[in-house]
């Protein structure tokens, strides 16, 4: 005799499980803040156990690092032209730096990362380097140009959120545009 029970490994579901701590993390950051985001905070809102999330990634900074890439996705590197290619980008970078939660995490992990070498590591090489080589190949520019690109377009961003609370202004946004656009025709 057959079973119609469909075979299922023990213990709860998992589908989804990244997705809703994802989506508690950047709740929970936009609601605490941050530093008082705790890992057992955001399993809490999540419905998961801490274990849970431990499982999935060693640190908070982990976490966080995966967050963002989620949130982020691939950079939709559009345009005719260079200066397309550039706006298109800048813009893109604002807009998800102003999505709620998601600068304060970047920033937050950031800060994290001055006194954390594996972290710094964890942000360089798995959130940085993706975009970084995406840009390199797109616009033809050696890696310390890109890094000056992220490192003015990220940190003005970011500036202006921890300063202000609140996303870049459009009317700033076009500034920076053209500020970038300027410097990466010359050469």
């Amino acid at each position: 005799m057959t079973s119609s029970t469909s075979a299922r490994p023990p213990g709860r579901p998992r589908t989804g499980v990244n997705a809703m701590v994802f989506a508690a993390t950047l709740s929970t950051i936009r609601k605490m803040g941050y530093a008082r985001a705790t890992v057992e905070r955001i399993a809490v809102a999540a419905g998961v156990a801490k274990s849970t999330i431990y499982r999935r990634w060693p640190s908070k900074g982990e976490l966080i690092v995966d967050c963002l890439l989620d949130e982020f996705g691939p950079a939709p590197l559009e345009g005719a032209d260079r200066a397309e290619l550039l706006t298109s980008t800048v813009r893109w970078i604002a807009a998800k730096i102003g999505e709620p939660g998601v600068g304060d995490a970047f920033a937050g992990v950031f800060s994290d990362a001055v006194s954390d070498p594996d972290l710094r590591e964890i942000l360089a090489t798995r959130l940085q380097d993706p975009y970084r080589i995406a840009l390199q190949d797109a616009l033809g520019e050696p890696e310390n140009r890109v890094l000056f690109f992220i490192d003015v377009v990220v940190g003005v961003l970011l500036h202006r959120m921890g300063m202000t609370g609140e996303p870049m202004a459009d009317a700033d946004v076009d500034a920076l545009v053209a500020m970038v656009l300027a410097h990466f025709e010359k050469e």
